[in-house]
């Protein structure tokens, strides 16, 4: 039996699409702006709202202020969803970017939630200001080990929230009422695999880079050999956790950058897949 949030977000689709095609992101850009905005907002968790006291209905924090960007243009088939506490504010609490794939899918391009009244780390920026893209073009290695120390994963800047649990039942929704079948994802480190196999997802490519991974991290394996102390991120011991491997990938131990895993996820049957058996996070 579907639960009342999944009725809810089917049904409430339906409305505000009425007769419209919605079988794609593009198909959904047609809409009016304030339709689409509304149809994308279904998207954020009904808890972030809570937590920062931003109404659902109108988008508008405790002070009056609209918190929600929408980007979606007619001509494109992606969408961009941006929640804020304030509208000024630097970091998002909430950003997705969805778009259609070449073969016809859906594809979640980006997602973070964050906790943006727990401490910032710059890991995004390096000493001069400019961009890391996420360390694949320079790096700040210094709030990288502050980041890794307060428990955070690559790519971070904030702690999350937790929500990803929320999240994932009302895209599974969302796509449902699509009529599509399954979700595409692109795992941008080793820990979002990891986190995306938890919640049901397959591998299109890149399976065997996982098994791979976690071989050679056990003793004896040659990543695990490679843990050696001679960087903060390659300390022995990194392999137990999820995050201590992850940071070791971002810190190159692989020997390449991270790359060539694309996963999916069935709407209708999670699949049962582990990589890294009894793997804490």
């Amino acid at each position: 039996m579907r639960s009342i949030k999944a009725r809810r977000i089917a049904d409430d689709m339906k409305a505000l699409i009425r007769e419209n095609p919605a079988h794609n992101i593009h198909a959904i850009n047609q809409l009016d702006m304030a339709v689409k905005e509304r149809v994308y907002s279904l998207l954020i968790p009904d808890r972030i709202f809570e937590l920062f006291n931003i109404d659902r209905t109108t988008f508008l924090n405790a002070q009056g202020e609209r918190s929600l960007k929408t980007t979606a243009p007619r001509q494109t088939g992606f969408a961009i969803v941006e929640l804020r506490e304030h509208p000024g504010d630097r970091d998002c609490i909430y950003f997705l970017e969805i778009a259609d794939t070449p073969f016809f899918k859906v594809e979640i391009t980006f997602l973070i939630i964050n906790d943006i009244r727990s401490p910032r780390y710059n890991t995004d920026i390096d000493e001069a200001g400019r961009r890391t893209k996420f360390g694949t073009a320079r790096r700040n290695r210094a709030e990288e080990i502050r980041a890794m120390q307060a428990g955070l994963a690559p790519g971070q800047v904030h702690q999350g929230l937790h929500l990803l649990k929320d999240f994932m039942p009302l895209v599974l929704q969302f796509i449902s009422a699509m009529s599509q079948d399954m979700l595409v994802a692109e795992p941008l480190a080793y820990h979002d695999a990891i986190i995306f196999e938890r919640y049901g997802f397959n591998y299109v490519h890149g399976r065997k880079k996982m098994d791979y991974i976690d071989m050679a991290f056990r003793p004896g394996g040659e990543l695990h050999a490679r843990l050696d102390g001679s960087t903060p991120f390659r300390q022995p011991g990194a392999e137990k956790t999820i995050r201590g491997r992850s940071w070791a990938i971002h810190d190159g131990i692989l020997g390449e950058p991270w790359k060539d895993v694309d996963m999916y996820r069935s709407v209708a049957t999670p699949a049962k897949i582990c990589t890294f058996p009894g793997g804490i996070y």
